[in-house]
């Protein structure tokens, strides 16, 4: 009867990692799903970028309140959930607080201590972003995007830890041994006479359910990641890591294009030759993006990193003059259509089966795409190095090279460039007659 408990632990423990494992998986597959792309370059700025961004925060930081709580919010939960291993080890032996066995008391009680100002600062951090939230209304949670599920969720998670840092405290406050070290209480000690009058066997009961709703809580938590914008805490990580390091606005060359253009310039090549004997003609490569399986696997990961924040949004200069398109809409699009595909394969045992959609007309419309100026304020502003505009421009390449779609605006542009050597409908030979006006 008394290893009931630990069995218990152990079953919760393995489900808890086995579902939240299941769902990496998917996660991984569906990335795989985009095109390969070789990120084998510059591997120690890829390493400083995830250790400044993700690691240190030092985007978040532009904007000041948002950015201080964050991390507030960020260094708390990291920290205080180191506190996870002391509890799986209990909880698995049937220990308890097995750090007192194995740690000075003193040491023991600066790392509780630690964690319970941390657990306080992660409150107070948590309520400024429900207020921003829910009642000061900050702008860029109010895009039409956010209603519904998004606006819940970013709830949820504030719930969820605040959930979880009361849990903590009362754990400790109620923890009788914990209490009479007297070391490491330093927020618990004013929570403590909150249970007084009660008998031992209470506080015992107290204690042991704030622990296990404590450890629960926290395997629900990390299943429901993967459901979350907040999947970003796992993401930033390597999204960061495969983010572009080349100059903003480099536009990048399509090799079906180039080879194209090459032998267009050679003088002994035949377009028209037929193809060797031996040789397999190969399909002609798609330009540019219509679903998610045209983009790239970094694209995707993109996607699935998006936090949501809508900084890229406030900064777009075409959102800020009324038009349609929100770069923050684009990722979580593009996060919808990729879960839709994967749902879909799982159905059919592995397979896609064409379900007659796409990422371009049923999630993102033509109007968005044309909207943007390319001037990647968006990319600047997000702090965990998501690229909306990679997206915007592959679906624009698709629509031009392969609809011929483009508006009527830019084929006049190029009607011009062609027929006269610049964008504006005067021939060559006029061009300086503006001088003649001087």
């Amino acid at each position: 009867m008394e290893y009931i408990p630990n069995i218990i632990f152990a079953i919760a423990l393995m489900l808890g990692v086995g579902y939240f494992t299941r769902n990496v998986k998917k996660l991984i597959r569906n990335i795989k799903l985009g095109r390969e792309v070789d990120a084998s370059d510059s591997k120690a700025q890829r390493w400083k970028n995830m250790a400044m961004i993700a690691l240190g925060q030092s985007k978040m930081v532009k904007r000041p309140i948002a950015g201080i709580m964050h991390v507030v919010v960020y260094i708390g939960f990291v920290i205080i959930n180191i506190e996870v291993l002391e509890i799986i080890i209990d909880g698995l032996f049937g220990t308890h607080r097995i750090g007192l066995e194995v740690l000075p008391p003193s040491v023991y009680g600066f790392l509780i201590g630690s964690f319970e100002i941390l657990a306080v600062l992660v409150l107070v951090a948590v309520a400024v972003f429900w207020l921003r939230r829910n009642i000061i209304n900050v702008k860029r949670f109010l895009s039409a995007e956010m209603k519904g599920w998004p606006k819940n969720d970013g709830n949820i998670i504030l719930y969820f830890e605040v959930v979880l840092m009361c849990l903590f405290l009362v754990m400790n406050a109620t923890d009788t041994q914990f209490q009479e070290l007297g070391s490491g209480n330093v927020v618990s000690q004013f929570i403590a006479p909150w249970f007084e009058g009660l008998s031992p066997s209470a506080l015992y009961t107290i204690e042991r359910t704030a622990w296990w709703l404590h450890i629960l809580g926290i395997l629900v938590f990390l299943n429901y990641l993967y459901f979350s914008k907040h999947l970003h805490i796992l993401l930033a990580f390597p999204n960061t890591y495969y983010g572009s390091v080349e100059v903003k606005g480099k536009f990048n060359n399509l090799e079906t294009v180039t080879n194209e253009v090459k032998l267009m310039m050679d003088p002994n090549a035949d377009p028209f030759a037929a193809p060797a004997e031996g040789d397999v003609e190969e399909e002609p490569a798609k330009f540019g993006a219509s679903d998610v399986m045209d983009l790239n696997q970094i694209q995707l990961l993109n996607a699935y990193t998006c936090t949501e924040c809508g900084r890229c949004t406030s900064a777009c200069p075409a959102n800020l003059t009324g038009k349609k398109l929100s770069p923050r809409k684009i990722m979580m699009d593009t996060r919808d259509r990729l879960e839709e595909v994967g749902k879909n394969i799982d159905a059919n045992g592995g397979e896609f089966k064409d379900d007659g959609k796409q990422l371009l007309g049923d999630y993102i419309t033509n109007e968005e795409l044309w909207a943007c100026t390319t001037c990647n304020a968006c990319v600047e502003e997000c702090p965990v190095s998501i690229n909306p505009l990679s997206i915007i421009l592959d679906m624009r390449r698709y629509l031009v090279m392969e609809q011929s779609a483009a508006p009527m605006e830019l084929n006049n542009m190029m009607s011009n460039i062609e027929n006269n050597g610049a964008p504006w409908p005067y021939n060559q030979q006029d061009r300086l007659n503006w001088a003649n006006e001087v």
